[in-house]
């Protein structure tokens, strides 16, 4: 069984930073792009960042360049995402997923709130 289970999601004031996870099982997770979207309510979701299994190439959305960075460890099938000088327009519920051979997988989401 497929699961995505993402975490460090929560509030912080602009300028601060925050580590997001996302826990992988249930797929061979070496072989998969994984990538973080966002969503806010009323838009569509969009890509923030994605890094390939082998060889290892990230891509960010423009907004968010030089600002975050995707790594991910396969042997312990883990993504995460380092957020600093986070703003409010960073402010969205962000999903993990995973694409491989054809299939995507989606994780249930961590809500990220930037205020003051």
């Amino acid at each position: 069984q497929v699961q995505l289970v993402e975490s460090g999601g929560g509030s912080v004031q602009p300028g601060g930073s925050l580590r997001l996870s996302c826990a992988a099982s249930g797929f061979h997770f070496d072989t998969y792009t994984m990538s973080w979207h966002r969503q806010v309510p009323g838009k569509e979701r969009e890509l923030v960042a994605s890094i390939t299994g082998k060889p290892l190439v990230e891509n960010y959305a423009e907004s968010v360049k030089g600002r975050f960075t995707i790594s991910r460890d396969n042997q312990k099938k883990m993504v995460s995402l380092q957020m600093n000088s986070l703003t409010p327009e960073d402010t969205a519920v962000y999903y993990c997923k995973a694409v491989g051979y054809g299939l995507h997988y989606w994780g249930k989401g961590t809500l990220v709130s930037v205020s003051t």
